[in-house]
């Protein structure tokens, strides 16, 4: 929001009002659009605020309530993970194929910097993909009510959602441990916070029990390759016969994490995995996983956000569960009679000379 000025000054906008009042950008637009909802004592300093720097409204008129920008903001938290790849290239192929442009928003794993920096692009946006975010489920329903919303990977009630079916995909990882013979499973968990974790977790405890296995969560850890560094650090201590991870690259860390411990990947322990990152079919031994389809997941919720966003129907829910398959790779196998830690040799020790 830009206020004008009649002397053809640079005009003064909300920003230079927050800084001046010590509030946030976002108070001073609500001061003057929804002033119930900031404190009257507040609101009176901003409007004071604002005369005396020449802020003035611009006037609302009926081009300015239709216009739309044909833009569109992805939100990832962390850009240099690979998981978003895919779905960023989704994205960007629908968006590009109307004739909208993406705005990419990396949070950095910080819900402060994520929701800052959405305050600022909001009025720049027809609508907001959240593919990885650390807002909360208040926050995003209020983000909704503002501008059409579609998260990803998450399932918030009364916002539109395009989600893995995590549920199928462990079903399909215990099953084929099962089949190799293992007798228990243990799920190497991320984010305490995740929705998709939590999903995962319960898919797990429920696909065991239908199959008379035994589970076991460890965890949480960073959903990335120092995240399975320290995972193998614990697991190595009571070494489990299989092992689900919350995603690839805590899955890739993990067995990097046991070979430098001795342990061999599949022959003492079997990994699964869970995205199908293009790393995931690089290491040694390449990694079983559940393929999620990562850019139909960024394709097909543009595509549901451009919807509601030509609609203007926010409240509609177009969620939708992409379906998911198990790669299987060299990481798992039948589950070992004996199963052990080789020891490191011991140097051998050189008597002193006589």
């Amino acid at each position: 929001m830009t206020g004008t000025v009649d002397d053809g000054r640079q005009p003064v906008t909300i920003y230079d009002v927050a800084r001046a009042a010590g509030v946030a950008p976002s108070t001073v637009s609500r001061a003057f659009s929804r002033p119930g909802r900031v404190n009257s004592e507040t609101a009176a300093r901003i409007r004071r605020i604002a005369d005396e720097l020449g802020y003035r409204t611009a006037p609302p008129t009926r081009a300015r309530a239709i216009s739309r920008t044909r833009l569109l903001a992805l939100v990832v938290s962390d850009v240099a993970n690979p998981f978003y790849a895919e779905i960023i290239h989704g994205a960007q192929a629908a968006a590009t194929a109307e004739g909208y442009a993406l705005l990419l928003i990396d949070a950095h794993e910080s819900e402060r910097l994520e929701r800052s920096t959405l305050e600022r692009t909001l009025p720049l946006v027809d609508g907001v993909l959240l593919a990885g975010t650390r807002l909360s489920d208040s926050a995003i329903r209020m983000l909704s009510k503002q501008k059409p919303v579609i998260v990803l990977n998450r399932t918030i009630v009364d916002v539109p959602s395009v989600v893995p079916d995590n549920a199928r995909g462990i079903r399909l990882a215990v099953q084929h441990l099962a089949d190799l013979g293992h007798q228990s499973v243990t799920y190497l968990s991320g984010p305490e916070a995740s929705w998709a974790d939590g999903s995962r977790w319960r898919a797990v405890l429920e696909s065991a029990t239908a199959l008379s296995l035994r589970a076991r969560r460890v965890g949480p850890f960073a959903p990335d390759l120092t995240g399975g560094t320290h995972a193998a650090e614990e697991l190595s201590v009571r070494l489990p016969s299989a092992v689900i991870a919350f995603n690839d690259q805590l899955a890739i860390g993990l067995i990097r994490g046991l070979t430098a411990h001795g342990v061999r990947v599949p022959r003492d322990v079997s990994v699964v995995g869970f995205d199908n990152i293009s790393l995931s079919g690089l290491i040694t031994p390449g990694l079983t996983t559940v393929a999620a389809p990562l850019h139909t997941e960024g394709a097909t919720a543009t595509r549901h956000l451009m919807t509601l966003v030509a609609s203007g129907q926010r409240g509609t829910i177009l969620s939708a569960v992409l379906p998911v398959r198990l790669i299987v790779r060299g990481s798992t196998g039948r589950r070992g009679r004996r199963r052990s830690i080789p020891v490191p040799p011991v140097p051998p020790t050189t008597d002193a000379p006589d």
